[in-house]
């Protein structure tokens, strides 16, 4: 209805444009609302107070005119001027009902549309090192990144859904040397566990394999482990040097296959649990891309080649800096390291520009929001090799913070002392633990109250919403319990009857569902459409609680039934969206 109204006003802009009413290069998006109060009837607009100025006129002259050189269309009874100018629209009551055909005929279809059609967007999402278990932390990532890009999907775009594997920096070194080191405890030797190891049960659970399958084939007595190693924290030394001498031992100890044997068992085995993990909470990939993989093929260098023949790239101190602070940077970064190695971010640069490389239009990185200061660095190496740093979106979400009894629950990969994502799927389902982690905007932080996810209450919105939907084929069932005839095409012919103000509210709720998935979807908004069907379950459970649905009068009752039925598709449209299950009993 809104594309109609506009394509409306955008007629009668050109007759005033042709006739000389209105400057022939006047140029203005045509802006339409839902009107907020019912007496001011349906939609309105308020061009004719955005083009006062330019076209020199009174608004409400402008209106005027406007409304005189308005198209008659039979969806549109009534058009009013309101204030200084505001145009109101007021819809033909069946032309207000007809959402309620046109959502059953078109069913699951219902609300998707092709305002992105013929273009690739990649969203890159969660992204977690693969040294540890998710945590609930990832988890809201994972559910705005995977909404994200089935919103974008239900819009037309071709959605290119990607994990970056970083399989090759410094922490994937301290994940493998804590393995090694928890595997010598398991063949007998003592020592102090450095305090910046990983220290998860996890890590124990990988070295036992280890040890299940090699035995002590990998021991090394612990004074060669130590030897030249300087003290950790706890005894006064500087516990990144410490991992860092650890991490030179175990790879001079074992050689370059047997370390790299226990380097790629860790990696391994949390790389698959993450993948199990995500594919549980219905979060999936076209790609798992691999690091390392950027060096391998060249791209690190290829990205650097790029950045040196711009002139921003040069030497100091025996390092090869990156000048992006000529593009609004804080300072210069290094690139590559006096010892000849390429940092984290030159593979990250690479690995940007291989994405424009592969010919995505728009790029959306999902990171968290501790990784802001990164945002620059990166659009700034994008522009200085020849790319359009505008088409890259990062979008920062804030962690998720968990909350049970009322106490604030810990989420420390290194320590070990965290909550997994599978024990909060475990103690809410993934419906819940869907539901709230995009209930509010991405870069607003999001208390998680675990209680409340459990509870079934209208206070629960993932719950009130899945009940609304169980409550239809609840009526559905007891239709044919009651041995009821129903006749969706008599439904269909009598939507008029539909005229208690109830019933005037939920379709005009279901009309809105269109534009509220688009506006969600172009926004990288999902919390609008989680407030939406919020909105629309709370519609229903009042019409519900006011009125019979199975009444006497069957043509009452057959519009009745289609409009309930349409509603159910409509929350079910939208749940399956935002990862939800939409249950038909409860």
């Amino acid at each position: 209805m809104k594309a109609l109204i506009e394509g409306l006003l955008n007629q009668a802009l050109s007759q005033l444009q042709a006739s000389g009413d209105l400057p022939a290069d006047i140029q203005i998006e045509i802006k339409i609302d839902h009107a907020k109060n019912a007496e001011h009837g349906d939609y309105a607009s308020n061009l004719a107070l955005v083009l006062a100025k330019p076209a020199r006129s009174n608004p409400r002259a402008l209106a005027d005119k406007l409304v005189a050189a308005l198209p008659a269309h039979a969806n549109i009874r009534k058009v009013e001027i309101a204030g200084p100018g505001f145009i109101n629209f007021f819809v033909a009551a069946d032309a207000v009902a007809a959402v309620v055909d046109r959502i059953r005929n078109e069913g699951d279809a219902f609300g998707r549309s092709q305002v992105g059609a013929g273009k690739r967007i990649q969203v890159e999402f969660v992204s977690a090192n693969p040294t540890g278990p998710l945590h609930v932390g990832h988890g809201r990532g994972a559910a705005y990144g995977a909404t994200v890009a089935d919103l974008l999907e239900a819009v037309g775009f071709a959605v290119h859904r990607e994990y970056y594997v970083n399989d090759a920096g410094r922490q994937m070194d301290i994940l493998g040397t804590s393995v090694w080191l928890r595997y010598l405890e398991l063949c007998g030797e003592e020592f102090a566990f450095p305090s910046n190891g990983y220290k998860g049960d996890y890590v124990q659970d990988i070295a036992a394999s280890l040890h299940r399958a090699h035995g002590d084939d990998y021991r090394h007595p612990i004074a060669d482990v130590f030897a030249g190693v300087p003290a950790d924290a706890p005894q006064g030394g500087d516990k990144e040097e410490h991992i860092d001498a650890l991490i030179d031992r175990a790879k001079t100890l074992l050689g370059d296959n047997r370390y790299r044997l226990v380097f790629e068992l860790g990696l391994n085995v949390i790389l698959d649990d993450i993948r199990d993990d995500l594919g549980l909470f219905g979060v999936h990939y076209q790609e798992w891309y691999s690091e390392r993989s950027l060096t391998d093929k060249g791209s690190v260098m290829h990205a650097l080649d790029k950045l040196k023949a711009s002139g921003h790239v040069y030497e100091k101190d025996g390092a090869q800096w990156f000048r992006s602070t000529a593009f609004g940077d804080e300072k210069d970064r290094v690139v590559v390291r006096d010892n000849g190695q390429t940092t984290y971010f030159a593979s990250d640069i690479a690995y940007h520009l291989e994405k424009f490389e592969r010919g995505f239009e728009r790029v959306i990185d999902v990171w968290g929001a501790d990784h802001h200061g990164y945002v620059p660095r990166v659009k700034a190496a994008l522009t200085a090799m020849g790319q359009d740093s505008s088409k890259l979106d990062v979008l920062l979400v804030q962690f998720a913070i968990l909350y049970k009894g009322g106490e604030r629950m810990q989420m420390s990969t290194r320590s070990g002392e965290f909550v997994t994502l599978r024990e909060l799927r475990k103690e809410v389902g993934s419906d819940a633990a869907r539901f709230f982690y995009v209930l509010r905007k991405c870069e607003q932080h999001l208390d998680f109250d675990l209680d409340l996810a459990k509870s079934e209450s209208s206070d629960n919105p993932v719950y009130y919403i899945q009940y609304a939907h169980a409550r239809v084929h609840s009526v559905l069932r007891q239709l044919a319990d009651k041995a009821l005839e129903r006749d969706p095409a008599r439904g269909a012919a009598n939507l008029n009857l539909l005229s208690e103000d109830h019933e005037s509210a939920l379709i005009s709720r279901l009309g809105r569902y269109p534009e509220t998935l688009e506006a969600a979807a172009l926004n990288h908004e999902p919390h609008h459409l989680a407030h939406y069907l919020r909105d629309l379950a709370n519609d229903f459970h009042t019409y519900y609680n006011a009125h019979t649905f199975l009444v006497d009068d069957a043509a009452l009752r057959d519009a009745r039934l289609n409009l309930i039925e349409a509603t159910a598709q409509v929350l079910r449209n939208g749940l399956r969206l935002l990862g939800v299950s939409a249950p038909e009993a409860m």
